[in-house]
C-alpha cells in the first residue's frame, strides 16, 4: 500500500483555481510535484507496483503534464529522473514567464537496499566535487542538450531535490556557461561547505571564519597560479544565469547557501572581491578531480560545484521539529509557507 506522503490527494498541494506562471508559489508547487512524481515512481518500481497499483501519475497529471521518458541509472536500474511534457498552451504577456514545453526533474537520495549503494556513492562524488563524472549526470545533461537542440533553451526547465538538485544545478551551470541557459529550480540543494549557519550562533564569528577560509583558499589559488577568470566569456555567460534555489534555514544540507551569498555581498562591500573570486576554486576538486578516471563529461572547471555568481534564493523560515520536514520536498508546495526571497547579483 502506498504511504500517505505518496498520495497526492492526501499530501499534495491544494488546487490552484487559475494557474499563473508569474506567481512563484504556483511555479514552485508545480515543479516540486513533478520531482515528487519521480520519487514515487522509483519507490513503486522497488515494490513492483505498476498500472492501477501505482499512485505516481497524479503528481504530474494534476498540472496537465505527461511523462515522456524515465531516466534510469545504468548501475542499478533505478529511476532517478524523468522528462515531462507540458500539455497546455498558455498565452504570454510581454512581461510574463515563458512556460516550459518540457521539464526534466531529478530526485534525491532514497536509502533503501535497492538504491542505497548508488545513491550514497553519488553523494560521495558530490562531497569530493566529482559529481560530473557520474553516469547519472552525463545522461541527464545529454537529455537536456537533446531537448534544447530540438526546441530551444527557453522551452526546457530543469529541477531537482537534494542530490537531484545538485545534479540539476551543475547541468544548468554548464548549459549557461556555453550559452544555452535554461530555467532551473533546485530544492534543498546540497552545498560542500561546513554549515556555519547551523553550528555557529555569533554572526561576527561566522563572518570571521568565512573570511579566514577565503583568504586561505585564495592564497592556495595564487600558489597554483589560478586567476580570477572574471573576464572570460564562460564566466560572463554564467553570471547572467539566475537559478532559483529553495533552501530551508534549519536544513544543514542547504542552509549554508544563505551564509554563502550574504558573505559574498559582505566581501563586495569590504572591497575584498578579488579574494572572494579566487576563493571560488575548489582545492578538493583540484586535488581529487582526476581520480584516475576517464570522464565522458566535458565539464572540467576547477570551481566549487556550488559556485554561482548570481541566483534567486527562496528561504523557508519556518521552524519544524525534525530533519525530515526541513529537508523534505513537501514543504515547497505548502501555501502557508513563510518564505521570503533574495536576488543575489554579481
Amino acid at each position: 500500500m502506498a504511504s500517505r506522503r505518496e498520495i497526492l490527494s492526501i499530501s499534495g498541494p491544494p488546487p490552484i483555481p487559475v494557474f499563473e506562471w508569474n506567481n512563484l508559489y504556483h511555479r514552485a508547487s508545480l515543479i516540486s510535484c513533478l520531482v515528487q512524481g519521480v520519487y514515487t515512481m522509483e519507490r513503486h518500481r522497488q515494490q513492483n507496483r505498476y498500472g492501477s497499483n501505482s499512485v505516481a501519475s497524479p503528481w504530474w497529471m494534476f498540472y496537465n503534464f505527461t511523462l515522456i521518458q524515465q531516466l534510469r541509472d545504468s548501475s542499478d536500474g533505478s529511476i532517478y529522473g524523468a522528462v515531462f511534457q507540458n500539455n497546455i498552451t498558455y498565452h504570454n504577456t510581454p512581461n510574463s514567464i515563458v512556460p516550459p514545453r518540457y521539464v526534466i526533474a531529478l530526485r534525491g537520495t532514497i536509502l533503501t537496499l535497492q538504491t542505497m549503494a548508488c545513491d550514497v556513492k553519488l553523494n560521495m562524488r558530490f562531497a569530493f566535487e566529482n559529481l560530473h563524472r557520474g553516469g547519472r549526470f552525463v545522461q541527464a545533461i545529454q537529455a537536456i542538450q537533446n531537448l534544447v537542440t530540438t526546441f530551444g533553451n527557453r522551452a526546457v526547465w530543469i529541477a531537482g531535490h537534494s542530490l537531484g538538485a545538485g545534479l540539476a544545478q551543475l547541468a544548468g551551470k554548464i548549459m549557461a556557461m556555453y550559452g544555452c541557459p535554461v530555467e532551473a529550480y533546485t530544492f534543498n540543494p546540497p552545498i560542500s561547505l561546513i554549515p556555519l549557519e547551523q553550528l555557529v550562533e555569533s554572526e561576527d564569528l561566522k563572518c570571521a571564519v568565512r573570511l579566514i577560509r577565503d583568504i586561505a583558499k585564495a592564497g592556495i589559488a595564487r600558489v597554483l597560479d589560478l586567476n580570477e577568470g572574471q573576464g572570460s566569456h564562460l564566466f560572463m555567460n554564467l553570471a547572467s544565469w539566475r537559478p532559483h534555489l529553495f533552501v530551508n534555514q534549519s536544513d544543514p544540507i542547504c542552509s549554508e547557501y544563505i551564509g554563502y551569498f550574504n558573505h559574498r555581498d559582505d566581501m563586495g562591500e569590504l572591497q575584498l572581491g578579488r579574494i572572494e573570486r579566487l576563493a571560488r576554486y575548489s582545492i578538493r576538486r583540484i586535488l581529487f578531480g582526476g581520480g584516475g578516471e576517464s570522464s565522458s563529461s566535458s565539464y572540467s572547471s576547477e570551481e566549487h560545484l556550488h559556485f554561482l555568481p548570481s541566483a534567486f534564493v527562496m528561504v523557508n523560515t519556518f521552524i519544524s521539529p525534525d530533519f525530515q520536514t526541513d529537508h523534505g520536498i513537501h514543504q515547497w508546495w505548502n501555501p502557508l509557507l513563510g518564505h521570503y526571497s533574495y536576488q543575489f547579483n554579481v
